[in-house]
């Protein structure tokens, strides 16, 4: 099937993608490919998922991050530069760029995996936009890929930069209230819902008997994480 995916038993045209993405396909089967989850050949007559171009798009992504670091901040150091670029090139940051682009409605994978929450699953959201640069990069060629890493990453880039982005917002937490005394923190699990295959947690932090942030996730860490980033965002807390 070329040319559209069926989910959810809707059609998505790939045009509709391709306009997000800024990205007109000669081989739509590239892209196509991109989308697919390796659940999902199991239950269709297909050959290909997008593992292998998870392989490539690390690689394509790796080498333009570090080109543009590499030229753009002639102060750093080799030291610099390798933490800069592991800041910016992670799970997490790939996952903020698919979750901008939408791309997991537009996953093919089976129907298993949908019902334990794949379409929203950090991991596969994240491997799927490395798969989408390999595609572009195959297409188009890496100056291609390169203009879609660099508009889609910029905001990432710049937080990285000036020291904004923090990989884990628990410990983060943790040394800023420290640094006011000792300070009682504590993570309470609000409820949940959902069934057992696609549960939801909410979660609160209290800090001193205060409630000082709350949040959610399909995980108990999850949850607890997006709540001590809502704690220190509640805290206007300057990361550093």
């Amino acid at each position: 099937m070329v040319g559209v995916i069926l989910m959810l038993d809707e059609i998505f045209n790939i045009e509709h993608l391709e306009k997000k993405l800024n990205v007109l396909f000669n081989n739509k089967d590239l892209l196509l490919e991109a989308l697919t989850h390796s659940s999902y050949i199991n239950q269709h007559k297909e050959n290909n998922h997008n593992e292998r171009l998870e392989f490539l798009g690390d690689s394509v992504l790796q080498i333009c991050i570090s080109e543009y670091l590499y030229k753009n901040h002639p102060d750093k150091s080799e030291g610099e530069l390798t933490r800069l670029r592991s800041l910016i090139v992670c799970e997490n940051s790939l996952y903020e760029i698919s979750i901008s682009l939408e791309l997991g409605k537009y996953l093919r994978m089976s129907k298993g995996e949908e019902l334990t929450g794949g379409r929203d699953r950090v991991s596969i959201l994240a491997d799927s936009v490395e798969a989408v640069i390999a595609a572009i990069y195959l297409d188009k060629g890496i100056e291609k890929a390169k203009k879609f890493i660099m508009s889609n990453f910029k905001d990432i880039i710049e937080r990285a930069i000036n020291n904004k982005i923090i990989l884990d917002y628990k410990t983060r937490l943790q040394e800023v209230i420290q640094q006011k005394g000792e300070t009682l923190i504590s993570y309470n699990l609000l409820r949940f819902e959902g069934p057992p295959h696609r549960r939801k947690f909410y979660t609160e932090v209290v800090i001193d008997n205060t409630v000082r942030g709350e949040g959610s996730g399909y995980s108990k860490k999850e949850s607890e994480q997006n709540a001590a980033k809502d704690a220190l965002d509640n805290l206007e807390v300057i990361y550093e």
